[in-house]
Formats: C-alpha cells, sequence, structure tokens
C-alpha cells in the first residue's frame, strides 16, 4: 500500500495524520541533527587539539547556516504552495513549482560555492575565528563548500516528499546520510587521522547520497508530483510567491547565522576562545532541541496547507490545536531538562574541565527562555502553512534582527560580567518575540480562514 493512502489529509482524523506524520518528521530533524552534532563530538575528543579544533569547526557554523538557508528559502517556501494546489487539485501548478524549484536551487549552489570558496577565509576571520583556530576552520569549510549542491538539493527537496504525505520516504533520506556520515566520521577522523578534514568529507559524501535519494524518488512515479524538464524554465508567476512564502524560513535560518556571528565575535571580546568553544557546545544542544519543534510544524504543515487549499476550515482549526499543544509540551520538557541536567547534555562534547564547566553554567543561561517557542514555532509556521508570507516575515524578523542582535551589544553595558549578559540575551529576546508571535496569531488567525471562504462564495 503506498504512503499517500495510508496518509489522506483530507479525510482521516487529525490525530491520527499528525501521529503518522509527526513521528518520522521529528525522527527526520533529529537525525538532521546528527550531521554537525556527531562531527563536533567526534572533532572535541581528537586528542590534544580538541578544544581548539572544535572553536575553530564552529566558527563555521554561520556560513553552514547560511547554505542551509538558501535550500529553505527554496524548499519550505515552495512546498506549502504544492500543498495547498494539491488540494485544489491543481497537480499540473503543483509540478510547475517543483520545477521551478528545482532548477533554482541548482543556480543557487553554482553561486553560493563561488562566493564561498572565495571569500571564506576572511569571511571566517570577520566571524569570530583567531589565529588559533582559523586553521581548523577552513580547513573544514573548503571540503564543505564543495558540497554545497548536495545540501541544496537533499534539503530542500526533501520539503517536496513530506508536503505530499511521504513522512517516512522524507525520514529515509536523512536517516541514510546519518548513517553513512556516523559510519565515514571516525574512519576518516582518526583511522586516516584527517582530523576535521575528514570530519568535512565524511558529511559531503553522506549529504551526496541524501540528495541521490530525493531526487531519484521526485523523479520516478512513487511521487505524486514529479520533476519534468518541461517545468525547468522559470516564470516569474510561479517563483516569486514561492520567494515571497520562502522568506520567511530563510530569516529565521540565515538570521541565526548573523545571531552566531554577533555572539561568536562578542563572545572572543569577552571571555576568548573558551567562551567561543562553550557557545559552539550550546548551539549544538540548542540545534538538537529546536529540530524536533522544526520537525512537529513540518507535520502539521501539509495537513493544514491542504485543507486550508480544500477549505476544509474545522481541520485546519484542529491541526493547528494538536500542533500547539505538543509544541508547547516539547519545549517545556527540554527546558526541564536543560536548567536540571545541563551536564548530561555537555559531557559529549568537552574532554577539558575548563571548557566543560563553562558550558555548563552558560547553558543554564542562553536555554532559559526556551519553554516558550513551542508556540512560537507553532503559530508562526501555521502562517507559513496558510500562505500569509508577510506575517510569518515580520515575526521571523521580530526574534533575531529585532530583539536578539541588539541585546547581544546593549545588554553587556548593564552588567559587570560581559559573558553572563552575551548568553542573557537569547531568552529575553526569546520571551518577548513569543509573546508578540501568540497575540499576533490571536487577533489574526480567525480573519483569515474567514477571508479564504468568502473567496468560495
Amino acid at each position: 500500500m503506498r504512503e499517500q493512502k495510508v496518509n489522506d489529509l483530507g479525510r482521516d482524523s487529525i490525530g491520527k495524520l499528525m501521529l503518522n506524520l509527526a513521528i518520522p518528521a521529528i525522527a527526520a530533524q533529529m537525525i538532521n541533527a546528527l550531521y554537525n552534532i556527531v562531527d563536533r563530538i567526534y572533532i572535541g575528543n581528537i586528542e590534544g587539539v580538541g578544544d581548539i579544533a572544535l572553536t575553530g569547526v564552529g566558527v563555521t557554523f554561520p556560513i553552514i547556516m547560511i547554505i542551509a538557508a538558501f535550500s529553505a528559502f527554496i524548499g519550505m517556501g515552495g512546498a506549502p504552495r504544492v500543498a495547498i494546489k494539491m488540494g485544489e487539485g491543481k497537480i499540473d501548478e503543483a509540478e510547475a513549482i517543483l520545477g521551478n524549484c528545482f532548477i533554482t536551487l541548482i543556480g543557487i549552489s553554482v553561486v553560493l560555492t563561488a562566493v564561498f570558496t572565495i571569500w571564506g577565509r576572511d569571511l571566517l576571520m570577520m566571524f569570530g575565528a583567531s589565529e588559533a583556530t582559523i586553521g581548523y576552520a577552513t580547513e573544514y569549510l573548503t571540503i564543505y563548500v564543495a558540497g554545497t549542491i548536495f545540501v541544496q538539493l537533499a534539503l530542500g527537496l526533501n520539503s517536496f516528499i513530506s508536503t505530499q504525505g511521504f513522512a517516512k520516504t522524507a525520514m529515509i533520506t536523512v536517516l541514510v546520510g546519518a548513517i553513512i556520515n556516523i559510519i565515514l566520521d571516525p574512519i576518516f577522523i582518526f583511522v586516516f587521522n584527517m582530523g576535521v578534514q575528514g570530519a568535512a568529507i565524511a558529511t559531503v559524501i553522506s549529504q551526496a547520497v541524501s540528495a541521490i535519494w530525493v531526487v531519484q524518488f521526485l523523479l520516478s512515479k512513487k511521487s505524486n508530483i514529479i520533476i519534468k524538464k518541461k517545468h525547468f524554465k522559470l516564470k516569474k508567476s510561479v517563483i516569486l510567491p514561492v520567494m515571497a512564502l520562502g522568506l520567511s524560513p530563510f530569516v529565521m535560518q540565515s538570521t541565526e547565522s548573523l545571531v552566531n556571528i554577533a555572539l561568536n565575535t562578542s563572545l572572543q571580546r569577552a571571555g576568548g576562545d573558551l567562551a567561543v568553544g562553550a557557545m559552539t557546545i550550546i548551539g549544538s544542544i540548542m540545534q538538537f532541541c529546536l529540530l524536533p519543534l522544526i520537525g512537529l510544524t513540518q507535520s502539521a504543515q501539509p495537513i493544514i496547507g491542504y485543507n486550508f487549499g480544500a477549505r476544509q476550515m474545522d481541520r485546519v482549526k484542529t491541526a493547528f490545536k494538536y500542533l500547539l499543544i505538543s509544541a508547547l509540551t516539547f519545549s517545556c520538557i527540554m527546558w526541564g531538562i536543560t536548567m536540571l541536567m545541563p551536564q548530561i547534555l555537555v559531557a559529549p562534547f568537552a574532554r577539558q574541565p575548563e571548557l566543560f564547566n563553562i558550558s555548563v553554567w552558560a547553558i543554564r543561561i542562553f536555554m532559559s527562555g526556551i519553554f516558550m517557542l513551542g508556540a512560537q514555532f507553532a503559530c508562526q509556521q501555521t502562517f507559513v502553512a496558510l500562505g500569509q508570507a508577510k506575517k510569518s516575515l515580520l515575526l521571523a524578523l521580530l526574534r533575531k534582527i529585532v530583539l536578539l542582535i541588539p541585546l547581544i551589544y546593549i545588554l553587556p553595558n548593564f552588567f559587570s560580567d560581559k559573558v553572563f549578559a552575551i548568553f542573557l540575551a537569547e531568552p529575553v529576546a526569546d520571551i518577548i518575540a513569543a509573546t508578540a508571535t501568540i497575540i499576533v496569531f490571536s487577533l489574526s488567525f480567525k480573519k483569515i480562514l474567514d477571508k479564504k471562504m468568502q473567496e468560495v462564495a
């Protein structure tokens, strides 16, 4: 039985759909986190240089996030529109969106590869690298950037698999790459004695396999929408709405890069390489906490988008309610773990006592506001599923650009402990942004649904 028949987005119970789609979507996000986390765990345990090497690789994170953000720009901008078109029964229009997104992702990968190959080292120095860490950073980044096209296709196109209801297939895409990465990492790093270069090679190979898997599926008859050559010619009427809707997830991820730059450079001045190393560890843990929330929202988006397109508003409301409750529950659980047991989370990354101690201290500060993020993610990503590009974009800008980055520079002026103040910026921004998002969503949700229903009449 085909997976799409198991997950009927327009008729199955919302609870069953959320469960069927959420489990593989969350698993996919958690597995995807292993790409960076496994690299960092192995690198952090390299004998003699683990702490410096880990800090060097951590400095590359802003560029890695920018590369991933462009895949979200197209993939997460196109997939919700495909879901709406499928709900409206317009399959050819859905395939036109897929074809335009496919060729756009290839074009973006060419540009990004050239930019970061030419200016990568200069950017790393701007982003917080020191003379002690720049060698490790450039070794990792040079190889990683060569695989940019695989990142774009694997991450960007996988959204078009999950939006059809093929959640298990989307999970397998990530699982295949992660397993290969976990196997190859210790071989290249320790057996071949290639250090951070080995970690980068393992990552690129694993992403290449994932990309091949995704493209093969979307070219096959197993997919309800297929990549077709006739849709490779870019059309403004197709790609511009995708980009408009994709701006929100793009801003969310690319501003994560800007935040990382602001944090790294500020911490380098206030606390040196040790503080930057702690941020590298905390960033990995934060990623591991947030990606399941992304998985939850991804599982709900096809349901919300499809039923919104089909004008089944009761199902849209029920799907959002399930999403909100589950996202809030998860974020509160993760808040509890980080507050009560940070040592367990930090231990795999840090062998050196100094790095371990500062990371345990800092994580309680940095992640003290994550209990609110479940509500923010649920509301903001529901705006994306409903095609509300402007609202989602403004809320994405609020947390990172309007609040967090300025607070990183403002708060140290009011505290004698500058490192503490820098870490404190995150929870302050999280709580304010989440509160604002909840208010905006509460005022807008019913109006959006009513307007869609009026279009029918």
